[in-house]
């Protein structure tokens, strides 16, 4: 730059603003791939919404016969609702609260359940994040685990 002051060459500087472009360039680039491959931060009005079987993690007939038979709902005023369903029918709802807990970049979610509960609902969920949606494992004692992703429940 310097040089350029000095000597005031047009090539040396279409030299320079072509540099400047190219890192201008490479900044915006790089910024806009961390941005799109971020993973999602949570907060609590994301866990709000309606919960089903994940069928496309682990696809099967034990995959579809848990989407036909268990999902859940988190209510706004902190109440989770879940239900053990045949298809359509629901056969037994177990109901408890949620607390969602922020001791990090992005919110946890602990659920304290009336008791008796389901055996789904006997640990808290791991809630895994990805780019643009997150999912939560819970540890079954009879199923391992069960992954739920937000979404409406469909015939």
């Amino acid at each position: 730059m310097i040089l350029w002051l000095l000597t005031r060459k047009k090539r040396i500087g279409r030299f320079l603003a072509t540099m400047w472009l190219w890192i201008i360039g490479l900044i915006i680039l790089i910024s806009t791939i961390n941005w799109l491959t971020s993973k999602t931060v949570l907060d609590k009005k994301d866990y709000y919404g309606q919960y089903i079987i994940d069928r496309d993690y682990f696809p099967g007939i034990q995959s579809d016969w848990q989407y036909n038979h268990f999902r859940f709902e988190i209510k706004k005023n902190d109440s989770i609702y879940f239900y053990v369903t045949d298809k359509e029918r629901t056969v037994k709802v177990y109901k408890g609260k949620v607390v969602v807990i922020q001791y990090s970049e992005s919110a946890r979610l602990r659920i304290i359940m009336d008791q008796p509960t389901h055996h789904i609902l006997t640990s808290n969920p791991t809630t895994y994040r990805s780019s643009w949606s997150f999912y939560l494992v819970f540890n079954s004692p009879k199923f391992y685990n069960v992954y739920f992703k937000k979404g409406r429940w469909k015939q």
